[in-house]
């Protein structure tokens, strides 16, 4: 049996805000709110699509993967277990408000960074 990579889901506490950085970080978008997902979400309660609990975003390829950002109770707890590797500059990716937790040294080529909400990450520097 084979499959293929529908989704990437990261557990957050504020699904919407998350999935707008990353967006804006990637270059892809959130997923728009059209009326049908609208009404789908005021049957359940929820006023603003601020307040959505699972927010995806969108890449500009639809053979690649969705990011789903889902909002659960927990705050996070350790390590991630399964991590993005992201390409580009340090400079711009610490600009969008990542936090640097290990630079690039004598034993790895990359940086390990945190979203807003301390998932952590990897960026390799971009491809010559």
């Amino acid at each position: 049996m084979t499959g293929s990579l529908k989704a990437v889901c990261i557990d957050c506490a504020r699904p919407a805000a998350l999935a707008r950085w990353w967006a804006e970080l990637l270059g892809w978008r959130v997923r728009a709110y059209d009326e049908e997902e609208l009404a789908r979400l005021h049957a359940a309660g929820i006023a603003d699509p601020e307040d959505d609990p699972a927010v995806a975003v969108d890449p500009p390829d639809p053979r690649m993967p969705t990011l789903w950002f889902n909002a659960v109770a927990e705050s996070k707890a350790g390590k991630n277990r399964v991590h993005l590797d992201v390409i580009g500059s340090l400079d711009e990716v610490a600009r969008s408000g990542a936090r640097v937790l290990r630079a690039a040294g004598d034993d790895i080529d990359w940086h390990v960074l945190a979203d807003p909400e301390g998932n952590e990450f990897c960026l390799f520097a971009p491809l010559s």
